[in-house]
């Protein structure tokens, strides 16, 4: 381990995003050294996938060490705020997976206790942090390669059953909704690329048409937003049919006084093999940008902001604006149609 570099431990394994926020700190240098989880069956395939991660029996022996300056937690999603307090006040960074928080109480806590410690609440919006595509693409943005960026259209839709689900999956007071918890990730793009820094839920949607045996699931969600930079759609739903081939065909499309872009960050339909794949479309030309060799950022610079005490994997007003966004949205939502 370089001196630029820290300890970590993960605390609750209850999402596969652990492992994507995982090797985010690994890839970026980062040593892993322990792992708490009540759940055999998770710890064993956590450890078998990072066999340096000890795993112990209680999390106060992570919480008490202070060689280890991050915790990276995807516990159940009504657990992350409590997850994240202790670590803050045990003195820790946290970066947790979204939703950060189901209940704009909580982000009230949350926000609270970093203040009152200093310490780093960062949420892992992977979809922005884990995409090369999405990386590029803001890089592209910055040196203004389509203009100045005036709107994002961000879908997300996902597969319900290409995984087991676990019951509070299915209970939304346990995982916050479809918007608390999907559409963080495009609040967080639309927030980037329009540079937003104070925003507004104009209208939202949230719906189960398809699934009357879990009435509590929203398989449909949908917002429109209003900020300082720019305006931005957004569609979420957990209607990935079988034959896609992958969990969802996620697109980002942001648009510029001088051109646009268009992500498909998992899937080019019928199209290129592969994932990550960018279109940039200007007063010149369209054109294809291949992102298969682009470094991802955010792993680094959070390291750094550890380190240093920065902001510049993500400004902490941010994180926190992104979060109240996606909350505001699900708790204003209406409720279309009927569960059939």
């Amino acid at each position: 381990m370089t001196h630029r570099s820290i300890r970590f431990a993960a605390i609750g394994l209850n999402h596969n995003h652990i492992y994507g926020q995982t090797r985010c700190l690994l890839d970026a240098g980062a040593e892993l050294v322990a792992v708490y989880a009540p759940e055999d069956d998770l710890a064993e395939a956590y450890c078998k996938a990072f066999p340096q991660a000890k795993r112990v029996s209680d999390r106060r022996a992570i919480l008490d060490d202070p060689s280890i300056r991050m915790i990276v937690t995807a516990s159940i999603p009504d657990e992350r705020a409590a997850t994240a307090i202790e670590a803050m006040r045990s003195g820790k960074d946290v970066m947790v997976d979204k939703p950060g928080v189901v209940s704009l109480e909580q982000l009230a806590e949350v926000k609270r206790v970093q203040q009152e410690t200093g310490r780093i609440w960062s949420v892992c919006f992977s979809e922005r942090f884990e995409t090369r595509s999405t990386e590029r693409a803001s890089q592209l943005v910055a040196a203004g390669a389509i203009g100045r960026a005036v709107q994002t259209i961000g879908v997300g839709p996902h597969a319900l059953n290409n995984n087991a689900r676990p019951d509070w999956f299915f209970q939304r007071k346990r995982y916050g909704g479809i918007l608390t918890d999907i559409a963080a990730h495009q609040c967080d793009q639309f927030l980037h690329f329009t540079g937003s820094t104070s925003a507004e839920v104009v209208a939202s949607h949230i719906a189960n048409y398809a699934n009357p045996q879990t009435p509590e699931l929203e398989e449909f969600g949908e917002g429109m937003l209003r900020g300082s930079g720019g305006s931005g759609y957004i569609r979420v739903d957990w209607y990935t049919p079988n034959g896609l081939g992958v969990w969802g065909d996620g697109r980002l499309t942001i648009l510029g006084t001088d051109g646009y872009i268009e992500l498909r960050k998992y899937i080019d339909v019928a199209g290129r093999p592969g994932g990550d794949h960018l279109f940039l479309v200007d007063g010149k030309e369209t054109r294809y940008v291949d992102c298969s060799g682009v470094a991802l950022s955010y792993g680094p610079k959070l390291i750094a902001d550890v380190l240093d005490r920065t902001e510049t994997a993500m400004p902490q007003a941010h994180c926190y604006l992104a979060t109240e966004l996606a909350l505001t949205a699900e708790a204003k939502a209406v409720r279309l149609g009927a569960v059939t």
